[in-house]
């Protein structure tokens, strides 16, 4: 049974209310903070996620937030109604003057994903899906891609925040999909990414070191989009998880395979 149509008019709402926010700011001078050391935060975040938090307040007072910016203490316990937000995915591109970010806004309930909204306001491109009902872009059905095999196949990855510490990890398997695969590309935006697969753009993305703000709208367009979603190891999609393998269903199997092969090479050689 589909969510109130109520409630995904509220996301799709708070998505393209974000993205007015971020085009009035891109072009002009906006504050940038650190967060850490690559991890940046602008003005624009702020005010985005206090607008979504006020809207869900005012509208349904039960309900929880759970999002990048102002977390609290209990804010990423399950059950109930929980709404995923990222105000600004793609934040570093955002402060560089790159055009390739977004909002996103998931309504997880009881601990299942039920609905998801990403809009990207540089293109105007509204993706959407609730479950069971399929996905759209702009009102129109997104199906995925029918790219059989890796070598034919466009793949998208990001890099996590820490990639400083873990680059041989990163680079190493960035670089075994590039061995077999079509073309690779980062673009620095996750929901854009899963997007993107959705769409048929992409064909496969893969990330480590995720939160569930970046993948928990997107994960769900991908699904109901035709494709397959599910951890890197290949256990079943927890958005709280910190991973995400996100295909067209028909490379899933071979993009795990070149995981578990990766991880194999790294894992330490028994001597007993």
């Amino acid at each position: 049974m589909p969510p109130d149509p109520i409630l995904s008019a509220t996301a799709i709402e708070a998505v393209l209310a974000a993205g007015r926010i971020q085009l009035a700011r891109f072009e002009r001078g906006i504050r940038i903070d650190k967060k850490g050391r690559i991890d940046l935060v602008t003005e624009v975040d702020l005010e985005v996620e206090r607008m979504v938090r006020a809207l869900v307040a005012e509208r349904f007072p039960g309900h929880r937030v759970l999002a990048e910016e102002f977390r609290a203490s209990g804010d990423d316990t399950r059950g109930g109604y929980c709404w995923i937000l990222d105000p600004l995915d793609g934040t570093t591109n955002y402060a560089h003057g790159l055009s390739c970010f977004c909002s996103t806004l998931a309504l997880e309930i009881d601990g299942r994903l039920e609905l998801g909204a990403v809009y990207d306001p540089v293109r105007r491109e509204l993706f959407t899906a609730e479950r069971g009902q399929g996905a759209r872009l702009n009102g129109q059905p997104l199906r995925v891609s029918r790219v059989e095999t890796l070598i034919d196949a466009m793949l998208v990855t990001g890099f996590p925040y820490d990639v400083h510490e873990t680059l041989d990890d990163l680079v190493g398997l960035f670089s075994a999909f590039l061995e077999r695969a079509q073309a690779v590309r980062r673009l620095g935006s996750a929901a854009l990414d899963l997007c993107y697969v959705a769409a048929g753009r992409m064909d496969g993305f893969w990330e480590k070191r995720l939160k569930p703000w970046d993948v928990a709208a997107g994960a769900l367009i991908i699904e109901e989009a035709g494709g397959r979603v599910s951890g890197v190891d290949g256990a079943c999609f927890d958005c709280r998880a910190g991973h995400i393998l996100g295909t067209n269903g028909r490379l899933h199997e071979e993009m795990l395979a070149v995981i578990a092969l990766h991880n194999l090479s790294r894992s330490p050689m028994r001597t007993d």
